[in-house]
């Protein structure tokens, strides 16, 4: 298959490898998305607000700063914050090589007073936004755009206001074009509906938890599953309060994979018992794969098997976790095949592309599949594992160098984007 994606550069980091079952107690900051939802919805509402536990990250801290320059007040230097709405003004955003931040605010641009600016890491212009696009000018909203390998794409201006109550968009790319058209909707004067045309919408419980999270903090919304799908917003103030955002569970998965690709236990508290995050997934998918889990007074532990078993899994709602199930499957008894999954080309990088590449590289057998990845159990060897500066692959390299000797990671420092101290807590659990 034809693939687009940029290796990235900086020098290797040692992967660790650990010849015994790791073990180990892993505290995980809080969820980048319900941060990036909570820190919109806050900065649109009609009263100050409060979060707590929020990730500070390189995503997470554009997505803060994106919002001051539009005129959000936004106070505190670490995880508990006071954000103090403000009408929004045109302003120029950096986007960095976050989606939340271009997808969200692009939408959320639409309310602003003035022009509305994006542009952000080069590799950002190959995500694609241009379902998004047609559906702010189904709306009356303004866009000037670049032209890039996946249509539409920065640099972007977007300039209101938006107008009308409904709009058809086509999310089979990703889920977030519904997630930001959810955000913008009770601010508009007759509220919105939503409507996807398309393939079905990859990651819906991202979807599920933009719409509870807007529900938390008063949105009244109808979702309908009789026909095509939609979602109805009617228009009203926001009042969301204090938040406590949860622990990211997809960031908690390369640790819990540590557990399975060892043979080891590895525990993650403060797991909730009932949640929108896709990265909940990972538990049943471990416990397929040969692992034993429990979740007790919320600390949630995995026990490896000793020998991991292949799976043959659709992944389309928690496309996240691919990176680290197929770093599992490439270590596995037996062959495993991933699908549901081919809008992650679409992501960071070409993450389809990125896995069969490297985990060939290590001497494994991985090939793309029209939806996903089909990886049979080879001998691994070493190796330097290329980022693509893309934090998931990264992770993706230390699971694999756990288990195989000599695997290097280049630009390790690029997990800053949703766990700023991964290496530090990567080697705790294997010293």
């Amino acid at each position: 298959m034809t693939s687009q994606f940029h290796p990235s550069n900086g020098d290797p980091w040692p992967a660790p490898h650990h010849s015994e079952p790791v073990s180990g107690f892993v505290t995980v900051p809080g969820s980048k998305s319900l941060t990036a939802r909570h820190l919109v919805i806050a900065a649109l509402s009609s009263s100050p607000s409060r979060l707590s536990g929020a990730l500070r990250s390189r995503d997470t801290d554009l997505m803060i700063e994106a919002l001051r320059a539009m005129g959000t007040t936004i106070e505190g230097d670490g995880d508990d914050l006071t954000i103090i709405p403000a009408p929004l003004h045109g302003a120029h955003i950096d986007v960095g090589l976050a989606g939340t931040v271009f997808r969200f605010l692009a939408a959320v641009a639409a309310l602003a007073d003035g022009p509305v600016s994006f542009d952000g890491d080069a590799a950002m212009y190959a995500r694609p936004i241009g379902p998004l696009l047609d559906g702010l000018e189904q709306l009356g909203v303004k866009i000037t755009a670049g032209e890039g390998p996946r249509g539409r794409t920065l640099p972007l201006t977007v300039e209101g206001p938006a107008s009308g109550s409904a709009v058809t968009v086509d999310a089979s790319g990703s889920s977030q074009f519904v997630s930001a058209l959810l955000l913008l909707a009770p601010h508009l004067p007759h509220g919105l509906t939503i409507t996807h045309e398309g393939e079905s919408v990859p990651s819906l419980p991202h979807v599920a938890m933009t719409v509870e999270a807007l529900r938390r903090a008063g949105a009244s919304i109808e979702e309908s599953t009789d026909g095509p799908v939609s979602w109805t917003v009617a228009p009203g103030p926001l009042h969301p309060g204090h938040i406590t955002v949860e622990p990211d569970l997809s960031n908690a998965s390369p640790f819990l994979a540590a557990a399975v690709a060892t043979g080891g236990t590895v525990t993650i508290p403060h797991w909730p018992a009932q949640t929108t995050q896709a990265g909940a997934h990972i538990v049943p998918i471990l416990e397929r794969m040969g692992a034993t889990a429990t979740l007790s007074d919320g600390n949630l532990t995995v026990t490896g098997p000793g020998s991991i078993s292949g799976i043959d899994i659709d992944l389309r709602d928690a496309g996240e976790l691919t990176p680290t199930v197929a770093a599992l499957a490439a270590l596995a008894d037996s062959p495993s095949r991933l699908s549901g999954i081919a809008h992650l080309r679409g992501h960071e990088t070409d993450r389809l592309a990125a896995i069969a590449s490297e985990v060939t590289k290590l001497g494994g057998r991985c090939v793309e599949t029209r939806d996903g990845l089909f990886i049979e159990p080879a001998p691994l060897h070493g190796g330097v594992v290329d980022s693509y500066e893309d934090h998931r692959m990264a992770t993706f390299g230390a699971i694999l160098g756990l288990v195989v000797p000599g695997i290097s990671v280049i630009d390790i420092a690029c997990t800053s984007k949703t766990l700023p101290d991964f290496p530090t807590m990567w080697e705790a659990i294997t010293t």
